[in-house]
């Protein structure tokens, strides 16, 4: 089963005010993370909130990298989706997450455009997931990060139902 598209919506904590608080440090960070996913930047907006918060977009020939910010939280929402096969939407989300410097973050990625059999009718499959980023102080510095990972199903439908991602046929 192909899909058209990869959506990543992550809420980072844990972030570094001095980075996500600076219109200029987030722009630089989501253009690069576009770099790093391998795809095509068309337009560039970003805006910062008085007293505090940055809200960007970064339109890409393949969609789009957003984010907003709340530095006196230490929070930044971010969410990017691309289209087709060369994308690498994954490595936009570590590098931007990353340079925000989060300390732990609740990712949910959404599989966009499934299609079975060529019947045109669409759907998504979602998978929700937390990391927390370990971080040691080295002589003041910090040290790489680690990683573990605590994967969880999609919440209920509301119906007693629970959505599964659909498993790609053979």
């Amino acid at each position: 089963m192909d899909t058209i598209g990869h959506h990543y919506i992550a809420e980072a904590s844990g972030c570094d005010p001095n980075v996500i608080g600076k219109v200029e440090s987030v722009e630089q960070i989501l253009v690069r993370a576009a770099e790093v996913a391998g795809v095509q930047v068309w337009s560039i907006s970003f805006h910062r909130f008085s007293p505090n918060g940055v809200s960007g977009v970064v339109v890409i020939s393949e969609s789009h990298l957003s984010v907003h910010t709340w530095p006196e939280y230490g929070y930044a929402a971010l969410d990017i989706f691309t289209c087709g096969g060369s994308a690498k939407p994954e490595k936009a989300v570590e590098w931007a997450l990353k340079e925000f410097g989060a300390t732990n973050v609740h990712i949910t990625e959404v599989t966009r455009g499934l299609e079975e059999e060529g019947d045109r009718v669409f759907f998504h499959s979602i998978v929700t997931w937390e990391e927390e980023l370990l971080k040691r102080a080295v002589n003041g510095q910090r040290a790489p990060a680690r990683r573990t990972q605590r994967r969880r199903p999609a919440p209920s439908t509301g119906t007693g139902r629970r959505r599964t991602a659909a498993k790609p046929k053979r």
